[in-house]
């Protein structure tokens, strides 16, 4: 943590070290309140690293003056005096939602001057994909981006966003599995004064924020079963109420969403609705997980090396063939998450100046796994046991065992909830 008492130091810090979150101000010299000092500095971070959530604060900002903030690339705005805890969910929120961009752009090779991702897609799995995002993209439909954890969703949220007519309007970002459930409702549709307790002055919800613009709502089956139907409101009119207002507002804006949970189940189990889930999906996009995509492996491993070698200051001329061997032969559970970390770990610990297979820090590839010590026992005791191995086999880390198992920081603590004893 660092602190600086100036947009220069801010931008010196910035430069220097590697942050999760930057929180500023908008207002900086004596007598001065328009926030222009600080919407400066928001665009000069912006410049600086993208993908870096900035949170930005002020006691003289007008819901108008957030907004802007908003829509000028800030993640999220507080107002002074602010209460301990939404200060601190703000944050969380934040930095959870920029590590996940930070691990979608690993999977890109460049950008293109539109903020489009050049995103690696020489097998089949993926060029069908991609064909499919550059004819859906100029529409206005409904997309629903399925896949596993790590192939890719939120970045080709981005790749429709950037085909779009509404390319030069906010992408706003909304991590549902991250929200808590007493802000839920408040973090979607906004609030008005003194519609909670803690709610002392206005505040725009996401869907007004992104109002000409993309909306995009990850993990979102999710969404608590009582605010489907307001969800479901909102999708079909573009009608809504901030919490505590009768005022109705609309909004016009692209919906896509994402999840890694199979949502037809969940209709089924009655945890979704069907007419909800037809809304979402116009469109489905199926993100093909890497085993799928063994064209692409060596080519992300590449890329990721050439990124991982320029950050650390390394200099490799490759990879060995028996590391080419095993980047192959490896199942990659954790999908091209899991090859990014399997390469930045090679960057860190390679002594020569190629990557060997045992750089990589791979499993050795053998038969088809042995099940039979989970004959006997039930399904939920059988995801106990393996959770119980991930989180053993990286000493208690839980973002380490979740990327193993394939999960959702937030879906593994469901699990561990889940099965925790009466």
């Amino acid at each position: 943590m660092a602190s600086a008492t100036s947009p220069r130091e801010v931008l010196e810090a910035v430069r220097e070290r590697d942050f999760d979150i930057v929180l500023i101000d908008l207002n900086y010299a004596t007598d001065t309140t328009s926030g222009a000092e600080g919407l400066e500095l928001l665009a000069d971070l912006k410049r600086l690293d993208p993908p870096l959530p900035v949170v930005v604060m002020t006691a003289w900002g007008s819901i108008e003056l957030a907004v802007e903030a908003i829509r000028r690339g800030a993640g999220d705005f507080v107002e002074k005096p602010w209460e301990n805890a939404r200060l601190l969910s703000v944050l969380r929120t934040q930095v959870e939602l920029g590590r996940a961009v930070r691990r979608s752009e690993r999977l890109e090779v460049a950008l293109d001057g539109a903020g489009a991702p050049d995103i690696v897609a020489g097998s089949r799995a993926m060029r069908e994909v991609m064909e499919l995002v550059e004819r859906i993209a100029p529409s206005q439909a409904g997309v629903l981006i399925t896949g596993e954890n790590g192939t890719g969703k939120s970045l080709v949220a981005r790749a429709l966003h950037a085909a779009s007519g509404r390319r030069d309007a906010p992408l706003v970002t909304v991590n549902i599995g991250g929200l808590a459930s007493g802000v839920f409702e408040s973090e979607l549709f906004g609030h008005v004064r003194g519609a909670f307790t803690d709610a002392r002055e206005e505040r725009a919800g996401r869907f007004e924020l992104a109002d000409g613009g993309t909306l995009f709502l990850d993990e979102i089956g999710n969404v608590p079963t009582d605010l489907q139907p307001k969800l479901l409101r909102v999708v079909e009119s573009g009608e809504f109420e901030r919490l505590g207002s009768s005022k109705t507002r609309r909004v016009d804006l692209r919906l896509v969403s994402a999840t890694n949970a199979d949502l037809e189940a969940l209709v089924a189990a009655g945890r979704f609705r069907q007419d909800l889930l037809y809304r979402l999906k116009t469109v489905e996009i199926r993100m093909p997980p890497l085993r799928e995509r063994g064209e692409d492996v060596e080519s992300l491993a590449r890329c990721f090396l050439s990124r991982y070698s320029l950050r650390y200051g390394r200099r490799f001329t490759g990879f060995e063939d028996d590391a080419l061997e095993a980047l192959h032969r490896h199942r990659w559970p954790g999908n091209v998450r899991e090859l990014d970390h399997a390469v930045e770990r090679a960057v860190l610990l390679a002594g020569g100046e190629s990557v060997r297979a045992a750089d990589l820090g791979l499993d050795p590839a053998g038969p088809a796994p042995d099940v039979s010590g989970l004959s006997g026992l039930t399904l939920a005791e059988a995801e106990r046991l393996l959770i119980e191995a991930a989180l053993a086999r990286h000493d208690g880390n839980v973002s380490q065992a979740a990327d193993q198992l394939g999960l959702s920081r937030s879906a593994l603590y469901r699990r561990l909830d889940k099965h925790e004893p009466e």
